[in-house]
This record gives C-alpha cells, sequence and structure tokens, in this order.
C-alpha cells in the first residue's frame, strides 16, 4: 500500500485538520496564523473570522468561542490568536516540520490546501481575501499552487456533472456513485503520484469528482458541503444569475455618455475564479477587443469588456498616426532624449510634432473621460455579483487601465466592496501615481495590484505635456505606495513605446507572471527571494524576515505573490523596480 492509501484511509470519513495529532493541529492552525497576520493586518475583522472558521475544523464552535474548552485547548487557542495578532514567532519552519511528521499525511501536505478551499465554499461565497489567504498558505507548505487550481477546476467539473437535474436526481446520482472506489483514486491524482492528475481541466477526466467521490476524500465536514443536493446548490449559486455570469450581460439602455459596454468572451469554460480583460484602444488592422488577449489564460473563464468602440477606434487610429509620423531614427532619439533628460517643458518637444497634436488630443480627452464612466459601470456589475460570489483578476492597458482605475475608486466609495477582486495588473496606466489615490484601494483589492510602468514611453508622457500632472503618471514610473498589495514592474526592456502595450502583450503577460497559450509565462505562484520584490514594503517588512527565514520552497512550488524573471534595480528617485 502506498503512503496516499495509508493516508486516504487514515482520513477516510473525518475532515482532515481533525485526525492530525495535536501537535499537527497547533502547527496547522499556527500557519493559517502567520498567513493572516502576513496578509490582513488592515482587515481585523476578516482576520478573525477567517481564523475561527479554521480553528471549527479541529473543535466545535462553542470551544472556539471559549465557552466550553479544556484548559490546555483554551491556552492553545490563545496562542494561535496571538500568532495572528503578530505575537511570537512568525516563520513557517518549525511548524512545517511538525506536519511534514504527521503520520496520517504521509509527508502529502496538499489536502489541507484543499480542505481550506471546501472551508471556504461553505456558504457560497468564495472571497478573494480567503483565496488569497488559501494561496499564502499553500506557499507557506511549500506545494504547488497550480494543484491547488487544479482542485477548484475538479469542484467546477464536479457541479457541471450535476447540472441541470432535479434535487432528487441529484441525490440519486450521489446514493448511487457513493459507494464508488474513487476517493483514493482522486487522493493519488491531486498528489500526481506517476506524474498523472485525475483532476483534469477537461469534462472527459471530471467524472471521478462527481458528488460523493470528492466529497469522500476532503473528509467528513467538506463532505457535507460537496456530497449533497443541498450542499451542491449553495457552492452552484457562486456562479451568478442562473448561472450566466458575465456572458449575458448586456447594458439595456444607454447610461450617461456611455453608448456601448457590454462583455465578451475570451475563453470558454468555467472556474471558481474568473479573468477580466480591458483593451485601451482598436487597432485599425483588426478592431476586435480579443485581439491583444488571445494568449491570456490566467483562468479558464475570461471575458473582456467591449465598450466605446466607436471612440476607441478612432483613437487607435490616432495613435497610430502619432507614431508613425515620428518613427524616424532622429526624431524617435530626440525624444527618448527629452524622456531620459528631463526636459518637460512644452518647449522641448520637436515642434513637428507639436504640430499634430490636436491628432490625438481630442481623442485621447474623449476616451478618458468614457473610460472614467465606463469604469463606475463596470463597478456596479461588479457590486451586484453578476459574475457571481467569485474573486475576479482585473487586468488592462493604456486606457483600459485607466476604466479598472475609476472601477476601484468606485467600488472604494461603496458599502460591501470587500472580497470581490482578487489582483489587478495596470499597463501603461494613465492615472496619477498618487500615494492617497492609490492607498484608497486598500479595501477594494485583497491581493496585489501590478503597475507595469515604461520609463520611456514617450507617447504617454507627450499627451500629458501641458499639464503638471505628468510629473506623476503611474504608466511612466512606479507608484510609492508602502504596502504589500504595491508591485511595480519596469517594462522598459520588454517595449519601446505604448504601442506596445496592444502589440507585445504575449510577453509582457509573461514578465508580470501571468500564464499564456503558449506556455511563456510564470505561474502568477512562483517563488522568489525577497531581494527581487520590485516594491515598496513599508509595514510589510517585517513580514519578510519571517519569509525569507522559511526554508526555500521547491522550483515549482506556490508563492503567494507574484515574480518574475527580473533583475532588481535602485533608481535616484529611491525607488525599487524589477526588471526583465
Amino acid at each position: 500500500m502506498t503512503s496516499q492509501d495509508s493516508s486516504s484511509s487514515s482520513a477516510d470519513d473525518h475532515n482532515i485538520p481533525g485526525v492530525l495529532s495535536d501537535c499537527g493541529q497547533y502547527a496547522y492552525c499556527a500557519i493559517c496564523a502567520v498567513a493572516l497576520h502576513q496578509l490582513f493586518q488592515d482587515d481585523k475583522s476578516f482576520s478573525e473570522q477567517c481564523l475561527n472558521r479554521v480553528l471549527e475544523h479541529i473543535a466545535p464552535p462553542d470551544q472556539v468561542r471559549c465557552s466550553s474548552v479544556s484548559a490546555d485547548r483554551l491556552q492553545i487557542f490563545r496562542a494561535i490568536r496571538a500568532l495572528s495578532e503578530g505575537h511570537g514567532c512568525l516563520t513557517a519552519d518549525a511548524f512545517l516540520d511538525s506536519l511534514r511528521n504527521e503520520d496520517v499525511l504521509h509527508g502529502n501536505l496538499q489536502p489541507l490546501a484543499d480542505e481550506l478551499v471546501t472551508t471556504a465554499l461553505k456558504s457560497g461565497v468564495y472571497d478573494a481575501r480567503w483565496r488569497v489567504f488559501i494561496k499564502r498558505v499553500a506557499w507557506l507548505l511549500c506545494l504547488n499552487w497550480e494543484r491547488v487550481e487544479q482542485f477548484e477546476q475538479g469542484i467546477v467539473c464536479m457541479l457541471k456533472e450535476t447540472e441541470g437535474m432535479s434535487r432528487e436526481e441529484t441525490e440519486e446520482r450521489l446514493r448511487r456513485d457513493r459507494g464508488r472506489k474513487v476517493r483514493r483514486y482522486l487522493l493519488i491524482g491531486l498528489a500526481a503520484v506517476g506524474g498523472g492528475t485525475l483532476i483534469g481541466l477537461t469534462g472527459g477526466l471530471a467524472a471521478p469528482l462527481v458528488a460523493a467521490g470528492a466529497g469522500a476524500v476532503l473528509g467528513g465536514g467538506s463532505a457535507a458541503i460537496l456530497g449533497s443536493a443541498a450542499g451542491i446548490a449553495v457552492i452552484g449559486s457562486m456562479f451568478g444569475v442562473a448561472g450566466a455570469g458575465l456572458g449575458g450581460y448586456k447594458m439595456q439602455k444607454r447610461v450617461g455618455a456611455i453608448e456601448e459596454f457590454e462583455f465578451d468572451t475570451l475563453t470558454e469554460g468555467s472556474d471558481l475564479h474568473i479573468t477580466i480583460a480591458v483593451s485601451g484602444w482598436l487597432p485599425q488592422e483588426n478592431p476586435d477587443f480579443r485581439v491583444a488577449w488571445q494568449t491570456l489564460r490566467n483562468s479558464h473563464e475570461q471575458y473582456t469588456v467591449k465598450w466605446e468602440s466607436k471612440y476607441l477606434s478612432q483613437l487607435g487610429q490616432a495613435i497610430e498616426y502619432i507614431m508613425s509620423f515620428a518613427v524616424s531614427v532622429a526624431a524617435q532619439q530626440a525624444l527618448q532624449f527629452t524622456i531620459l533628460g528631463g526636459l518637460l517643458a512644452a518647449i522641448a518637444w520637436p515642434s513637428t510634432l507639436v504640430s499634430v497634436a490636436s491628432v490625438i488630443d481630442n481623442p485621447w480627452s474623449v476616451a478618458l473621460k468614457r473610460a472614467e464612466n465606463a469604469g463606475r459601470m463596470l463597478a456596479d456589475v461588479l457590486l451586484s455579483r453578476r459574475q457571481g460570489h467569485r474573486p475576479v483578476t482585473l487586468i488592462g492597458f493604456s486606457v483600459g487601465a485607466r476604466l479598472i482605475f475609476s472601477c476601484l475608486q468606485e467600488m472604494a466609495k461603496r458599502s460591501q466592496c470587500e472580497g470581490i477582486v482578487e489582483d489587478v495588473i495596470l499597463l501603461g496606466a494613465p492615472v496619477t501615481g498618487s500615494i492617497a489615490e492609490w492607498s484608497s484601494l486598500s479595501k477594494v483589492i485583497a491581493g496585489k495590484v501590478v503597475n507595469g510602468f515604461c520609463r520611456t514611453d514617450w507617447f504617454l508622457k507627450f499627451v500629458y505635456r501641458t499639464t503638471s500632472v505628468q510629473m506623476n503618471v503611474a504608466g511612466l514610473r512606479p507608484v510609492r505606495w508602502e504596502d504589500r498589495r504595491m508591485w511595480n514592474i519596469d517594462l522598459t526592456e520588454v517595449i519601446s513605446g505604448h504601442l506596445d502595450y496592444g502589440k507585445k502583450m504575449d510577453a509582457i503577460l509573461h514578465v508580470v507572471g501571468l500564464r499564456t497559450s503558449y506556455g511563456g509565462g510564470i505561474a502568477p505562484s512562483t517563488p522568489t527571494s525577497r531581494s527581487r520584490l520590485g516594491l515598496l514594503t513599508g509595514p510589510s517588512d517585517s513580514v519578510d524576515s519571517g519569509l525569507a527565514a522559511s526554508p526555500s520552497p521547491r522550483a515549482d512550488t506556490a508563492s503567494p505573490e507574484l515574480s518574475s524573471t527580473s533583475d532588481e534595480q535602485q533608481h535616484d528617485d529611491g525607488t525599487h523596480t524589477t526588471q526583465p
């Protein structure tokens, strides 16, 4: 019998953390507490709620609330809560060793992360903060994040198996499948023994995940969630109105100055997390919103926002005209010298370029204004949970990044805005770099926000040539927000100008750490050393000392943050950025 077989039989009919030894339970909860402290010092309410749900996995709720608990266990709970508040040892070394020595796990820690996924799904809401938390725990456990994503996809496949069935049909299906010997194979699949993975990304591999099969391997508590028609109905509610999600959304009537706003499907599929991409203009040769994102594979369910086609086509034409006008080598060198030399006055620009400025100024101004309004509309869609109760990643370039920034600002003004947005990637963003503006987004963004900028983007500098804002445009320089969410990625060596955001998107996605269909890009959770993080950490520096002391994860293990094949550079302005 393999170690995985033993682990399966030992854990049958129990939640996995519940069958650990006292030492193992403490280690498991301690790692969760450390992760919560690292991530959510500014959201104590969520941190406490999350920790309580983790503790309920090893003790009844009344014990977690300390109304009925032994003195020894009370001490343990107090110690775990102290860790979540930043007291005591904040490294994962000793806790990790304890879990690896657990007989019931036999060195396979993957089920611990999977159990957290099902714990997060109990209420039918997959909060973005929960997913960021699970990602951090997986990293602390030295697990491969892609395996956790496969587990998520397995749950989706299970839901698809019972889609359209009545409650009675679902119960019958669960009863019939309960007798199948699938739990051992599923666990082996999760561990990828022999290089095979049973949890596939297609319906053909989904059969072992039907209700009781998935529930059995997850353990008693999780089986109650996934192994019943009621549990399936609860989780199914995460996918939006009647399961339609964003695909069926279309603006029913003109709202304010917006004439067009709808979603177009980028990738056919369903997922427990979704990605929304926003283009900043439409190219003349192929005016399709999906063109720039055709290689993006951040999730199995992806959409692009189709907005204001008429005006974005005009903007695309104007950008291409200005770029072609300045394409001569002499002019290009002069423009780059203007940027790098810091000659910011309007008089520094070549007179031939200034003479055709009207070609771009009007379309640019119109697009920016409409991006503001469309951003507020996107905020309405997300806050209404049209996408369901699932984490959302937002990515956009140029004016599309402005739309996303406007969306986040609007969400920050509203109630119930937390737990919706997981990650945000803004490329060449024509938005302010003001710390006050960015810090207001902290309660909206659960994971990371990436500012991809190009120091030699003369076009972006040119359109801001007559305003004082040009000194602090996010698309031209790092944002000095000292927060664990903030990532500044210098794309200067990847692109040569603003037009390349649309033309070289695959290379850009690779650098910022998103997967592509060409196999390029780094999984968003590849580990990196602290010295290579291109960001200002501020209060989280103390956290990173703990991470630095942790054993280096395997080359294929998961890190909770973004990584790229980059080297760190320090600039005269004191900021640190990553460069490919």
